[in-house]
C-alpha cells in the first residue's frame, strides 16, 4: 500500500528533522525515513555500564540568549526541553603539547577569549583582538549565520586560507597553534583549508559553549516530539532502496528494503551524497557533477575510546583538552604515523551524579585513517544487523585502546587504575551507525584554492529533490541547523523562512521588553 505525502525526507540526521519539522510547522504532510534503530545520525548515544557515551555531538555553541542557535532552536521550539551544562567560561577547550605544562584556555566571550590568552602572550594582545574581529567578519558575513539577513557571500571570503591568514595576524607560532588548536572540530588540515570554515566552527563556541546533559541525543529526540505534535510521521528501520520516477524525470516515490511504498510531492535527502546518486541512478546526472562529487575526499575518520571510571578516582573537568605531540603537528594532524598513534587526541569527561567533583567517564577521540580497518570493511554491524569481525579485529581495537591510554597517562597519572570498562569505536563504527563515507567525520575535504568545488546546491537537476546534511552544507550542529533552514528556503521561498523567522525575533524581543 503506498502512502502519500507533500514531503519525504530520506535519513533522520540533524539536518533532515530540522528540514521536516520547519516545513511540518508550515503545515505540510511530512515523513521522515531512518534506515537504523536510532533516530539522530551524528546525535546518536549508546549506554555502557549504564552510562550514556555520545558518538558526535561533544559540545554546542551559540546557545545563549540572543545568540544564532539559540533562535533557530526557538523557532524550532525545542530550545526549553534541552538540558544543559555551561562549560568552564575561561576555558571551555584547552589546547596542550607535549613537553609544555601549560594548558592554553579557549575562553567564552571574546574579550574573555582575549583575556585569557593575553596571560600566556601579553605581546600579543592586539593580534588577538585582531583574530576575535577577524573570524566575526567572516561569520558575519555568510547568509543566515544571523539568522536573518545576507542572502550571499562574497567570493573572496571563500578563498580566505586559514594558514596564511593567521600568519598576517600573528608571527608568533606557538599563538598560531594554540588558535588551531581545536581543529579536531572540522578534521584537521589547517594549511589548505578555507579560513571561513575555521570561523564559522569555533565562533560560536567563543560565543558560548555548552554540553548536553544526558547526551546529544536529547536534540533528535525532542525534535520527534515535536515533528509528531505538527502530524509529521517519523519511521526507523526503514531503509530507502529504490527512487522511483516518471518518464519525464520526475521523482514519484520511494520504496525501502521491506518492500513499502511512499509517496511525496517534494523529497529531501539527508543521507550521504554518494548513497544518494546510487539511488538516483549515474545516468539521470550530469557527467560534470557526478565526476567533482566522485572526486571530494572525505575528511579523515576517528577512532574513539571510552572510559568507564572507578567511582570518585579521577577529578572532572569542565572543558575539553586538545592535546598534540608538538605544535607543528596542528598544521595537519590527520597525517599521523601509525607507529606513533596517537599523535593528537580530543578528551573530554562527563561528572558523576553523586559526586559531581569526580568524572564517571572519559571519552578520548584521534584521527584514524579508513585503510587501518579496510580488512573488515565488507562487514557491517548495526543493532539490527551483526556480523562477526573476529579475533583480529578485536585485537585491533585492544591495542589501540592500549596506546591510548598509555598516552592519557601522561596527563592522568595512574589513570589504568582507576578504569572500570574500556569500550571502543572505529571508522567501521561510524560508517555503518551513522551512514557517512568511509566513516568521514564531517563530510568532505574543502580547499581555499577550490571552494566551490566541495559547494553543493540544496536544489538538485531533478526539481522535486532537495539536499540537506553535513556532505553537503557546513558540518556541525549550527552548519546543519542552517543547512536545513536554507533547504527549506528553495521549497517554501526565503521569503517566507525569513518572515517566519523575524517574527520569532520580534516575539522574543517583545517579550524581553516586557
Amino acid at each position: 500500500m503506498k502512502k502519500n505525502y507533500d514531503i519525504l525526507v530520506i535519513g533522520s540526521g540533524l539536518g533532515g528533522l530540522v528540514s521536516a519539522l520547519i516545513l511540518a510547522k508550515e503545515g505540510l504532510k511530512v515523513c521522515v525515513l531512518e534506515k537504523n534503530n536510532q533516530y539522530g545520525g551524528n546525535l546518536q548515544t549508546f549506554s555502557r555500564d549504564k552510562l550514556i557515551f555520545d558518538t558526535g555531538v561533544h559540545y554546542i555553541g551559540g546557545l545563549s540568549e540572543g545568540q544564532n542557535l539559540r533562535q533557530f532552536f526557538s523557532y524550532l521550539e525545542i530550545i526549553d526541553g534541552l538540558e544543559l551544562q555551561k562549560m568552564d567560561e575561561n576555558g571551555y577547550d584547552k589546547i596542550t603539547f607535549e613537553n609544555d605544562d601549560v594548558e592554553y584556555p579557549h575562553a567564552q566571550g571574546y574579550a574573555n577569549f582575549v583575556k585569557q590568552l593575553a596571560v600566556y602572550f601579553p605581546e600579543e594582545k592586539e593580534n588577538l583582538e585582531n583574530y576575535c574581529e577577524e573570524i566575526q567578519r567572516v561569520c558575519n558575513s555568510f547568509p543566515r549565520y544571523n539568522v536573518v539577513g545576507k542572502d550571499n557571500y562574497s567570493e573572496e571570503i571563500l578563498h580566505l586560507n586559514t594558514k596564511r591568514l593567521l600568519e598576517s595576524i600573528t608571527s608568533n607560532e606557538k599563538l598560531q597553534a594554540v588558535l588551531l588548536g581545536s581543529n579536531f572540530l572540522y578534521g584537521g588540515d589547517s594549511e589548505n583549508i578555507p579560513f571561513y570554515i575555521h570561523a564559522l566552527t569555533v565562533n560560536s563556541y567563543i560565543q558560548s559553549a555548552y554540553k548536553c546533559i544526558k547526551g546529544g541525543s536529547q536534540i533528535s529526540k525532542i525534535l520527534i516530539k515535536k515533528l509528531r505534535e505538527y502530524g509529521a510521521e517519523v519511521y526507523k528501520h526503514a531503509e530507502v532502496s529504490e527512487m522511483i520516477f516518471s518518464e519525464d524525470n520526475v521523482l514519484t516515490s520511494v520504496k525501502t528494503k521491506s518492500g513499502k511504498e511512499y509517496t511525496a510531492k517534494k523529497f529531501i535527502s539527508n543521507i550521504e551524497i554518494r548513497s544518494v546518486i546510487r539511488l538516483i541512478g549515474e545516468k539521470r546526472l550530469k557527467k560534470t557533477f557526478l565526476n567533482r562529487v566522485l572526486s571530494w575526499e572525505p575528511v579523515s575518520s576517528c577512532f574513539s575510546v571510552y572510559l568507564v571510571l572507578k567511582p570518585n578516582t579521577v577529578p572532572n573537568f569542565n572543558y575539553n583538552i586538545f592535546h598534540y605531540s608538538s605544535k607543528e603537528l596542528v598544521w595537519n594532524a590527520f597525517h599521523y604515523k601509525k607507529e606513533n598513534w596517537p599523535e593528537t587526541y580530543m578528551l573530554s569527561s562527563t561528572p558523576s551524579k553523586p559526586h559531581g567533583e569526580f568524572a564517571e567517564s572519559l571519552t578520548a577521540i584521534s584521527y584514524m585513517n579508513f585503510d587501518e580497518v579496510e580488512d573488515w570493511q565488507n562487514t557491517i554491524n548495526t543493532i539490527a544487523f551483526e556480523q562477526e569481525r573476529g579475533d583480529a579485529y578485536e585485537k585491533f581495537k585492544t591495542e589501540k585502546a592500549e596506546k591510548m591510554i598509555d598516552a592519557l597517562e601522561k596527563k592522568i597519572p595512574s589513570l589504568r587504575n582507576s578504569i572500570k570498562n574500556i569500550y571502543t569505536s572505529s571508522p567501521l563504527s561510524y560508517r555503518d551507525y551513522i551512514g557517512s563515507f568511509e566513516g568521514n567525520m564531517y563530510g568532505y575535504i574543502k580547499t581555499s584554492e577550490n571552494p566551490l568545488k566541495t559547494m553543493v546546491s540544496p536544489r538538485t537537476k531533478i526539481d522535486n529533490l532537495f539536499l540537506t546534511g553535513q556532505s553537503v552544507n557546513m558540518h556541525g550542529i549550527l552548519g546543519c541547523t542552517i543547512g536545513a533552514f536554507n533547504t527549506c528556503a528553495e521549497i517554501l521561498g526565503k521569503e517566507v523562512i525569513d518572515e517566519r523567522l523575524t517574527q520569532m525575533i520580534n516575539k522574543n524581543n517583545g517579550k524581553k521588553g516586557k
